[in-house]
């Protein structure tokens, strides 16, 4: 083993030893960036990028599981990906068909698909969807995947669909308007029932939500690290583990 091998272990393996439980987050929301620009900065393809990412997910579920994050929330395809040519987002797509398949396939976790899932082509939607069934009777950590996700179109589809509830129940608008508040908009967003996610972690350097669970995240810490989504390592995980356990949270207070 290489001493800079040896170094990283036993740096990770303090970071790790000085955790305290304030530094485990129930919700961990993860936005997976940076895989086109490390694909370049190799002169490697597109593609190549999204796969690396791909097989870093794995990854980082067990690192989240070993902690004991109840639910984690993977952007892994946004609303605004879906503009991009069809040259890459062909490719793209089969690449998160596959890997959301070898998540299911592991047993270890439980899935949910959230998103527009009706801008996904129909055999992309399926094949995620039947995924996730999959993995319905498992015991372990929930696993929100992001597809054709974005924070205003998720919060546009609670509006409509709870403007169909009341429509359905005869509730006239000016009712509606005088009973509306908050929890009856959360109790129709993607994620409606789970805890809001504690931290967000953004790889790739860059210091924006994008449109990331903008509703859920109102009193979430954020955490943004230089490294691209493929390089993202347990040792980053951990010192953003580290920060979220030294900052006081006051949730507006």
């Amino acid at each position: 083993m290489a001493l800079s091998d040896v170094l990283y272990t036993a740096y990770e393996r303090r970071l790790a030893k000085h955790l305290g439980p304030e530094s485990v987050p129930r919700h961990v929301g993860v936005m997976l960036d940076g895989n086109r620009r490390w694909a370049k900065a190799r002169g490697a393809g597109t593609s190549e990028g999204h796969q690396a990412g791909a097989d870093n997910i794995a990854n980082l579920l067990g690192w989240c599981e070993e902690v004991g994050v109840e639910v984690v929330t993977l952007w892994l395809l946004s609303t605004d990906n879906l503009n991009r040519s069809e040259s890459e987002l062909r490719p793209l797509l089969g690449i998160i068909e596959r890997a959301v398949d070898a998540l299911a396939d592991a047993r270890r976790w439980r899935l949910h698909v959230v998103g527009a899932l009706s801008l996904l082509p129909e055999a992309t939607r399926e094949r995620l969807e039947a995924a996730a069934a999959r993995t319905a009777d498992v015991d372990g950590m929930l696993v929100n995947v992001a597809v054709g996700y974005g924070g205003r179109r998720e919060i546009a589809d609670a509006v409509r669909s709870l403007l169909l509830e009341h429509a359905d129940l005869g509730t006239s608008i000016e009712e509606l308007a005088e009973i509306l508040d908050v929890e009856h908009i959360a109790e129709h967003l993607y994620t409606k029932g789970q805890p809001d996610p504690d931290l967000v972690i953004r790889t790739s350097g860059e210091q924006r939500l994008g449109g990331f669970l903008l509703w859920q995240s109102a009193h979430s810490e954020f955490y943004f690290c230089e490294a691209y989504w493929p390089d993202f390592r347990k040792v980053d995980f951990l010192r953003a583990l580290r920060a979220f356990g030294e900052r006081h949270r006051r949730f507006g207070s």
